[in-house]
C-alpha cells in the first residue's frame, strides 16, 4: 500500500480528477433520460463479466468478453444523442461560439411566435426534441426542413393551413416535422380543463425529454410540458426563461 503511494504523483491525482469530471457531466448529460438506464446495465455487465471471471464460468465469461469487444461501438450507437448534445454543450462555453447564441435566436422566434398566436387564441404545439429521437414516438407527421421564424410558425397555425393540427417538431434548430400526431398523456390526475393539445404535450414529455410549448386555444394562455410536468399561464418572459433553463442555454441578454 505504502509502495503504490509513494509511486502516486501529481499527474496521476490531475488525471483521475479529469476522468471523474468527464464521468459526472456524462451522468449530467443524460439524467432523466433512457440512456441514464442503459448506462447503468453497461456498467453491470463489465462488473458481471470481472466475476464471472473471477468465479471460473467459462462459457459466461466467454460470451461477455465477446460484447466487450464490441463495447465502444456499442456505446457511440447507443449514445450518440448524448455524444452530439455533449458537443453541443462544448460549443456553448465558447470554443465554438455562435452556438449558445443561435439557439437562443430559435427561443426568441418560438417565444414571439406562441406570443402573437396566443393573443389571436389560435391553438398551437410546438415539440423541441432533445436528446430522444421522436420519430418513435410521433405519427403521421409531414416532413418539414425549415429555419425556425416566427413567420413560419405562424403560417403553419393558422386555422386555415393544411399542416395546423398536430404538432410542429423542432429538432437541431430546424422545424423538421408538421401536423406531428403525439401519444396522449394516461394521467387521470390532471386539469379538466385541459384539451388535446395539453395531453399531447403531457404525453410526449411523459415518454421522453422532449419539450412541449401548448398554446390553448380556448383560454389564449401559454403552457410548457417537460419531464411529465406541465407549468401553465406563462407570459412571453416566463415562456423564455423557462425554455432557456430547460435548454441548458448561458442566455448572456438575461444576465
Amino acid at each position: 500500500m505504502l509502495e503504490i503511494l509513494r509511486d502516486f504523483s501529481i499527474i496521476d491525482l490531475i488525471d483521475i480528477t479529469i476522468i471523474s469530471f468527464v464521468i459526472y457531466r456524462l451522468l449530467l448529460l443524460i439524467k432523466g433520460t433512457r440512456a441514464f438506464s442503459m448506462f447503468f446495465g453497461i456498467v453491470f455487465l463489465l462488473i458481471f463479466s470481472v466475476i464471472s471471471k473471477f468465479l471460473g464460468l467459462k462459457a459466461t465469461s466467454w460470451m461477455l468478453s465477446n460484447f466487450s469487444g464490441y463495447l465502444f461501438l456499442t456505446i457511440i450507437i447507443l449514445f450518440q444523442p448524448e455524444i452530439r448534445r455533449a458537443l453541443a454543450v462544448l460549443g456553448e462555453t465558447g470554443i465554438f461560439g455562435n452556438f449558445a447564441q443561435k439557439r437562443v435566436a430559435v427561443v426568441d422566434e418560438i417565444v414571439k411566435a406562441c406570443t402573437i398566436l396566443a393573443n389571436r387564441q389560435i391553438g398551437a404545439l410546438i415539440v423541441i426534441e432533445r436528446n430522444t429521437d421522436l420519430t418513435h414516438y410521433v405519427q403521421s407527421m409531414q416532413k418539414v426542413d425549415s429555419v425556425v421564424t416566427k413567420e413560419i410558425l405562424l403560417s403553419i397555425f393558422i386555422p386555415y393551413s393544411p399542416l395546423h393540427d398536430g404538432a410542429v417538431v423542432i429538432k437541431d434548430d430546424r422545424i423538421v416535422y408538421a401536423s406531428a400526431i403525439l401519444p396522449l398523456t394516461k394521467r387521470e390526475d390532471i386539469d379538466k380543463s385541459f384539451g388535446t393539445r395539453h395531453r399531447a404535450a403531457l404525453g410526449i414529455s411523459e415518454e421522453t425529454d422532449a419539450i412541449s410549448i401548448v398554446v390553448s386555444e380556448e383560454r389564449g394562455t401559454i403552457a410548457v410540458a417537460a419531464n411529465g410536468r406541465i407549468s401553465t399561464e406563462l407570459d412571453a418572459d416566463m415562456l423564455k426563461n423557462t425554455l432557456v433553463s430547460l435548454l441548458g442555454i448561458n442566455d448572456e441578454s438575461n444576465s
